[in-house]
């Protein structure tokens, strides 16, 4: 596979992690049609256990959406722009301080949107503490499950 065509698989899989972010966006289907993409075009041995691993796991995200509670966010009162903040400090998260850096930038990037929107420490870690319970949880298991498929998808290229 050349370097461009890896590149373009590695913008596909970057827009179905945001598109995690959005709701409507098939963001784990984006980040599983990325991967197969790129296995059917390396056929290595290494591709298919790639492309094994991230159906595998994206399998498990789709059997536990759910046992989660939902992703609607008009409950908690927070605007959808605060896990969306959330979730982009979570993807740069887990690239910087790998498997927890995702969790922390998640929930730092909450905590710090709504201590920014309602003014104070008390009433933005109240607000985070009620956001996570209802829907930051499902929306961080779907996009650790998008993560650990890339990056299986960037250990394999790191391998090679």
């Amino acid at each position: 596979m050349d370097v461009w065509q890896l590149v373009l698989v590695g913008l596909v899989m970057l827009l179905g992690l945001l598109g995690v972010l959005v709701p409507g966006v098939p963001g784990q289907a984006i980040v599983w049609a990325a991967v197969l993409w790129w296995a059917l075009s390396d056929t290595s041995g290494t591709a298919w256990v790639v492309l094994m691993v991230a159906t595998a796991v994206l399998l498990v995200s789709q059997v536990l959406r759910p046992l989660l509670p939902s992703r609607r966010t008009r409950r908690t009162g927070a605007p959808r722009r605060t896990l969306a903040l959330g979730g982009v400090f979570a993807i740069v998260g887990f690239f910087v301080l790998p498997l927890v850096g995702g969790y922390v930038g998640f929930v730092g990037g909450v905590y710090g949107a709504e201590r920014h929107r309602l003014g104070s420490h008390r009433d933005g870690w109240a607000s985070t503490r009620t956001l996570m319970r209802g829907a930051g949880t499902p929306l961080l298991v779907e996009l650790y499950a998008c993560l650990f498929a890339v990056a299986a998808w960037i250990t394999a290229l790191a391998w090679k």
